[in-house]
């Protein structure tokens, strides 16, 4: 069986600019693969040049084998794409988009409104089926793009930055949809600049930045590489935030830094499963605990370890190419 994508050193230029840079990605068939990266990596480029909506200068990609120059018609039957901004109608209701959408793939008439009616009701957007799209809050956008790209059932989808913009609980729902997609069969490509997505969804990431994979594995792999974990504590009484240092000093090994403003301590922890333990000892030393966190790297600390520059300094955006 073919992998569902096979890219091999992807190059695409535009002008002086070098967009993506030998890109070389493999994703197997039925599983969620990521491609995390902060605005301007060449994502969205290389998104379009495995749809086969951009020809790439250098390098090949195929897609469940189909070469993605050679071979266009086939791979575009295979896939099915939702970028960043929405494509549908913004003067017509849901309906009359998802019917336009589902006759232009070929549907009759009356299979384009039964499948217009099922996809409105997975996506909860039967309340809504008959609204102009003006009327719409973007989650819903997103949600009726998305349906129109699974019209024709494709085996690979494309989700370009998915969730970029909404609400958390529109975010859950389009988290549980792609779980749901990828349990029935489905593989699918995401592009996102949240770690917490790659990581709530993604079997397999890339990092991508200034057009290059710098990175690959998985999501626990990815934030091990870059650092150990933190340990942050504040007490009940922070007169023993001297006391309770130099017990977690002992426990973990290193260095226990302490913020004096906020009364909070803060150290590196390899080994997470040592929490219970300090706060068993924390105890025996009659010390109270008013907050415990353990947090794992955050996204801009992934890139600032792994780029040099956090996510935010890049703020250039990748060009537009119709």
């Amino acid at each position: 069986m073919h992998p569902a994508v096979e890219a091999d050193s992807l190059v695409k230029t535009f002008g002086e600019q070098r967009a993506v840079d030998g890109v070389s990605l493999t994703v197997p068939t039925g599983s969620v693969y990521g491609v995390l990266g902060p605005n301007g990596a060449g994502k969205t480029t290389t998104i379009r040049m495995l749809a086969t909506l951009l020809r790439p200068d250098a390098g090949s990609a195929r897609i469940f084998g189909y070469d993605v120059v050679r071979e266009p018609t086939a791979v575009r039957s295979l896939v099915g794409v939702t970028g960043q901004y929405a494509s549908v109608d913004e003067d017509m209701t849901a309906t009359e988009n998802l019917v336009i959408f589902s006759r232009l793939l070929g549907l009759s008439r009356t299979d384009a409104k039964r499948k217009s009616n099922e996809l409105l009701e997975e996506f909860d957007l039967v309340e809504a089926a008959n609204k102009p799209l003006k009327n719409f809050s973007g989650g819903m956008r997103r949600r009726l793009d998305l349906a129109a790209s699974l019209i024709a059932a494709p085996p690979l989808l494309f989700l370009d930055e998915p969730t970029t913009g909404l609400d958390p609980r529109t975010r859950a729902q389009m988290w549980e949809t792609i779980r749901r997609l990828v349990r029935e069969g489905s593989t699918v490509l995401l592009t996102t600049q949240y770690l917490d997505e790659a990581d709530q969804l993604a079997d397999r990431i890339a990092v991508i930045d200034r057009g290059r994979v710098i990175a690959d594995g998985t999501a626990d792999e990815l934030k091990a590489s870059v650092g150990v974990s933190t340990l942050q504590l504040t007490l009940v009484d922070r007169t023993q935030t001297e006391a309770a240092r130099q017990v977690i000093a002992t426990q973990l090994g290193t260095e226990v830094a302490i913020t004096p403003e906020a009364g909070r301590l803060s150290a590196p922890m390899s080994n997470t499963s040592i929490t219970p333990e300090i706060l068993i000892r924390l105890r025996d030393n009659d010390i109270a605990v008013d907050e415990i966190t353990v947090s794992k790297p955050s996204l801009d600390e992934v890139f600032l370890t792994l780029t040099g520059h956090s996510a935010e300094d890049d703020a250039e955006t990748e060009r537009s190419v119709a």
